[in-house]
């Protein structure tokens, strides 16, 4: 296994936890952005709250849980189900529209197609970071994250609450915001993390508006997504883990992934503020661009990260969002 420092990786409520929901983005104390702020460019309300220093001043998202809560997790009463028995399958990651002016060299040490998210726990009013990957789509609009990154996750199938102030920040280093940030418009979970908090479930994707009239997929390019592969896959996962360089740049980590009751497990001791990053068969240095398999959604005591499973679930998630606009 090798880590390193880049640069130096609406649908309606259901029972059943494979269901998915979908709210539109809220700001702090406000409607739902998508409603509210229809006639109101809600970047610019993004941009004047995320003050370079409320970014410094964010914390990482935790990620950390204990042994034997990973472990109770993965018992059949809390596993997601296994396999469908479906064919693997994925879809193709896409270059971003425009190639010239990009400076190919940082290209080949960090990528584009990952960046930081920025929120607002509404529980506790903090400001918060996690990590996200564009995924290609037919909105070229869409990225994926941890579950646990857009709700704060709820317990005995009593819904959490949506995270607020969301906005995305592509290849964030140190401050930077090379490609602008990308408001959240619209976001989709599992009712098996939003009713239950449970990490088999902890993926969402995310809508993202048009900024300055340019979508995000088509400014940075956007991964594929795979499904239904088996639970030993070489990767590449980028993040922005908090306990290396304090999460100010991306970080990549590459091995093979092997079972973890269920769910794939990589041994890359990525911490809080990891959450969300890609997990990626298939990567290409030269373009940063892979299929996203999985993304981080714990790490242990021991350094072991570990991400869902995606199968036929994940994909009906993609097909459900991809078009949304």
């Amino acid at each position: 296994m090798l880590s390193g420092l880049a640069g130096n990786a609406s649908a309606e409520d259901r029972t059943d936890p494979a269901g998915t929901r979908t709210a539109d983005a809220q700001l702090s104390g406000g409607a739902a952005a998508f409603a509210a702020l229809a006639d109101t460019d809600p970047a610019a309300a993004l941009e004047e709250y995320w003050t370079p220093e409320r970014m410094a001043r964010a914390l990482p998202a935790d990620t950390l849980v204990p042994d034997a809560a990973d472990a109770a997790d993965a018992t059949p009463a809390a596993r997601a189900p296994e396999d469908s028995g479906g064919e693997p399958g994925s879809t193709e990651p896409a270059p971003p529209l425009q190639q010239e002016g990009r400076d190919i060299s940082a290209a080949l040490t960090e990528t584009p197609v990952v960046g930081r998210v920025f929120y607002t726990n509404p529980n506790n009013g903090g400001d918060y970071w996690c990590s996200a990957g564009a995924l290609n789509s037919d909105s070229k609009q869409m990225l994926i994250t941890a579950g646990h990154c857009v709700n704060v996750g709820g317990s005995n199938g009593n819904a959490g609450a949506w995270m607020t102030n969301w906005t995305y920040v592509p290849r964030y280093r140190e401050g930077a915001r090379p490609f602008g940030t990308f408001a959240a418009k619209q976001f989709r979970s599992f009712n098996g993390w939003i009713n239950n908090s449970n990490f088999e479930w902890d993926v969402a994707m995310v809508t993202t508006w048009p900024l300055n009239g340019s979508k995000l997929v088509n400014v940075t390019g956007g991964h594929g997504l795979s499904w239904n592969y088996s639970r030993s896959q070489a990767v590449t996962i980028w993040g922005y883990p908090g306990n290396h360089a304090s999460g100010q740049v991306q970080w990549w980590c590459q091995g093979t992934t092997v079972d973890s009751g269920g769910r794939l497990r990589l041994d890359c001791n990525f911490g809080g503020g990891s959450s969300g990053g890609p997990w990626l068969r298939v990567y290409n240095d030269s373009t940063g661009l892979g299929q996203v398999n999985g993304v981080t959604s714990t790490v242990d005591s021991a350094g072991a990260n570990r991400s869902p499973y995606f199968g036929d679930s994940v994909k009906e998630m993609f097909d459900a969002q991809g078009s949304y606009t």
